[in-house]
């Protein structure tokens, strides 16, 4: 039997929109220099601490421009201390494959899905905010065969929690030469995350895009610890101290290079009370001030992040408030950013 599947149009491959749409040899040079740095915390050449931070969904390119720009102003300010990665996220997974699914499928999240105007529209924003903010950002890689789109923007990519198993997911992300965040799935199962980053890390042959591809492995492959759901449904976080060493063990346990982890301030570490995510940051700093092991295994926190407070439904009209997970709005996220490179 056919598949039954509608073929809408051959969308242009990825050299063939960077063709038409060059990112240019400026944009070039602050991705060069911005992979560098980051790249240096994760092997312990630089002790500066990773922040990243945005919005659950970058939804709008307006408010997010303008949240970058009021984010490069306190980049400047921390920059002894913290380094920013923006999150841009524009794939917006959704448990139940229903509702808006970000800007990839949206452009405008009133509007119908345009796949085309999708994979446009993202690499416009993300080329803008290099050019107007000096900020490589961070991206969720839901759809590996699409990273391509953006390879030349990015300094960072997250595997969410429901695609970490995926075996896709994890050889893509042994070859994409940046840092590759692989979450801890909602079951909680540590076993799974730490696969997935072993998986990164090793040497790899697969099929790509029509290409049989091999990749040296990504020796920047690392934890993100988000908390995980308890089969009856109840948040349960994974940030506190005894987790931590937990997961020290785990790294010890396997042949892995760069032991480190990212903690997600938000999700099923904060039950998703985005205001518990100031607690939670508060926290985890605590740890690494107390144990060596921790401060040299933790190397950043990942923040949601609006210019409003909380969330609103798609056509809810206040400007700059996510239509996605409820975020902490800009003036808490300044004063976060602030307080955390006193103490960090």
């Amino acid at each position: 039997m056919e598949m039954k599947m509608e073929f809408v149009r051959k969308l242009p491959t990825p050299a063939e929109l960077k063709e038409t749409y060059p990112s240019g040899e400026v944009v070039r040079l602050v991705k060069e220099q911005r992979d560098r740095e980051i790249a240096d915390v994760f092997t312990g050449r630089s002790d500066k601490f990773l922040i990243l931070i945005g919005p659950c969904s970058a939804d709008n390119e307006t408010a997010v421009l303008d949240y970058m720009c009021r984010l490069a102003k306190v980049q400047e300010k921390v920059a002894e201390k913290l380094l920013i990665i923006p999150r841009a996220y524009t794939n917006k997974p959704r448990t139940l494959g229903k509702g808006y699914k970000g800007m990839l499928h949206q452009p405008d999240p009133e509007k119908a899905e345009d796949m085309l105007a999708g994979i446009i529209a993202i690499r416009e924003m993300h080329t803008r905010i290099v050019q107007e903010t000096g900020f490589t950002c961070a991206e969720e890689m839901l759809y590996p065969e699409n990273h391509r789109y953006l390879s030349d923007l990015l300094s960072y990519v997250a595997v969410g929690a429901r695609s970490v198993e995926d075996q896709q997911h994890r050889l893509v992300a042994s070859g994409i030469g940046i840092p590759a965040g692989m979450k801890n799935p909602t079951s909680g199962e540590m076993d799974v995350m730490m696969n997935s980053i072993t998986a990164a890390q090793s040497r790899q042959t697969f099929v790509y895009r029509g290409w049989e591809v091999r990749t040296e492995g990504n020796p920047l492959a690392h934890a993100i610890l988000r908390g995980h759901d308890s089969k009856s449904g109840r948040h349960i976080p994974n940030y506190h101290y005894e987790d931590l060493r937990n997961l020290i063990e785990e790294y010890q346990s396997r042949e892995l290079v760069n032991p480190a982890c990212i903690i997600d301030t938000n999700h099923s570490n904060s039950g998703k009370n985005y205001l518990e995510q100031v607690r939670i940051a508060r926290d985890v700093i605590h740890s690494r001030h107390v144990s060596e092991e921790i401060h040299s295994l933790v190397k950043g926190l990942m923040i949601e992040s609006y210019l409003e407070d909380g969330a609103q439904k798609i056509g809810g009209g206040i400007y700059g408030k996510s239509i996605t997970d409820p975020c902490l709005g800009w003036e808490k996220s300044e004063r976060l950013l602030l307080e955390l490179a006193d103490i960090v």
